[in-house]
């Protein structure tokens, strides 16, 4: 059974700290939610399943998919579930649920994820969480006092959440950093790639690409990263984030930003769509996930962020294409670094025969047709909306076409890749 992409929806992406400030996991992946329930007239409805998740989250939300799925206006009978995969979460909720629908278990459902970097969780020494929970437990004052007389000054001091990898402790910054050396990635071309991300988001905007599916939310109207007016100039001027040795290339303006924001995507039976008189933007064909022994646990280690490199080849085996066999090429720009490393591993033979087990090198893309629409690092990178993001701007770019094939392709953290192929 074909998947059908129906549509997809979301909230402008805003930069940290800044105008969803005030905004929860829950308020944006509602409102994301809510306007594609509009959209596409379900309202009242009950569909098959969702699946949503966030990669950082409060415990209050451990339910976050179903609490979105109740406020979003469907059927309260509409069953939900969490999920996780950093990075790859809403890309890995798409083919979930496209599996289920392919099966026929269900004809409908909705993907999605929401990420905040602005509402983090802070944490506290254990010290003060048994003091707290012994307090909640104290039968008298008495008790109650004694327990407080264990807590020093420096248990009552927040710990924000890390950004390290709990087997290295490196920043997937620092990681990408140590990529780029590796693959001889030079600083301009991270800026060049950066730049083309920032025009061709700036222009997508322009003419209208994003109107009909960005819905407002908290005053904010577009995404408010992109930078049509950046330069090559401008992105040499910043200093490198993650070494501030020379050898740094990796900079703020070549990276994806902290960004806050929600997306989801509505995924239907071909006869579910029709028969509501809904036409399918393009259809999810293949998805392949892997992932990479970063550490060098059981052989020569790999970097971080190179997982996508060799989930790719496995699912063009498994759909009978070559690399070239695409008309757009959606590859998340966690860094600009990343997907060039990424290219560059294609196209080499000895990587190819020694790293990915093949014959030859994948070769080469044509570089026009690489995130015609921009991508993280003009857009922004709320880690679990993003892969709702992609699929739907996929989607949306073979529609217009009126036909094609897309690659999808993301990085994520703990050295795993998500890919898919969606056609039209």
């Amino acid at each position: 059974m074909r998947v059908a992409i129906v549509g997809g929806a979301r909230i402008p992406f805003a930069r940290a700290n800044g105008a969803y400030n005030d905004a929860s996991n829950q308020d944006m992946l509602t409102a994301a939610m809510r306007s594609l329930v509009e959209r596409y007239g379900l309202k009242g409805e009950r569909v098959g399943e969702v699946a949503a998740g966030a990669v950082i989250k409060h415990s209050r939300d451990w339910n976050l998919a179903r609490e979105s799925t109740l406020g979003s206006g469907l059927h309260p009978e509409t069953p939900a579930y969490d999920l996780q995969r950093a990075c790859g979460t809403s890309l890995s909720a798409v083919a979930q649920l496209a599996n289920r629908i392919d099966r026929g278990e269900i004809d409908c459902a909705i993907a999605g994820g929401a990420d905040s970097t602005s509402d983090v969780p802070l944490t506290y020494s254990r010290n003060l969480q048994r003091t707290v929970l012994s307090l909640s437990r104290g039968k008298s004052w008495t008790d109650k006092l004694r327990t407080i007389g264990d807590l020093r000054p420096w248990d009552l001091a927040p710990a924000h959440p890390g950004v390290g990898e709990p087997r290295t402790g490196l920043s997937m910054g620092q990681h990408c950093e140590e990529m780029a050396k590796e693959w001889q990635i030079s600083r301009k071309e991270q800026d060049e790639l950066a730049l083309a991300s920032h025009k061709n988001a700036a222009a997508a905007w322009l003419s209208g690409f994003f109107a009909d599916w960005v819905t407002e939310f908290h005053d904010l109207k577009r995404d408010n990263n992109v930078r049509g007016d950046t330069s090559m100039e401008k992105l040499a001027s910043l200093r490198a984030a993650f070494d501030p040795s020379p050898a740094g290339t990796l900079t703020a303006g070549n990276s994806s930003p902290l960004t806050d924001g929600a997306a989801c995507v509505l995924l239907a039976s071909d006869e579910w769509a029709r028969s509501r008189g809904l036409e399918p933007l393009a259809y999810f064909t293949h998805a392949e996930t892997a992932a990479v022994d970063f550490v060098g646990m059981a052989g020569p280690k790999e970097g971080m962020l190179m997982a996508p490199a060799y989930a790719v080849p496995r699912m063009l085996d498994r759909a009978g294409l070559r690399l070239q066999d695409f008309d757009i090429y959606e590859i998340h720009e966690a860094f600009a670094a990343q997907v060039l490393c990424t290219l560059k591993g294609w196209e080499s033979e000895s990587y190819c025969r020694n790293r990915l087990g093949r014959s030859e090198a994948l070769g080469s893309i044509d570089r026009a047709r690489l995130n015609p629409k921009g991508s993280s690092v003009a857009l922004g990178h709320p880690f679990a909306a993003t892969g709702a993001r992609i699929v739907t701007t996929a989607a949306k770019q073979l529609a217009a076409r009126g036909s094609g094939r897309a690659l999808i392709s993301i990085c994520a953290a703990g050295g795993m890749g998500v890919t898919a192929i969606v056609e039209h």
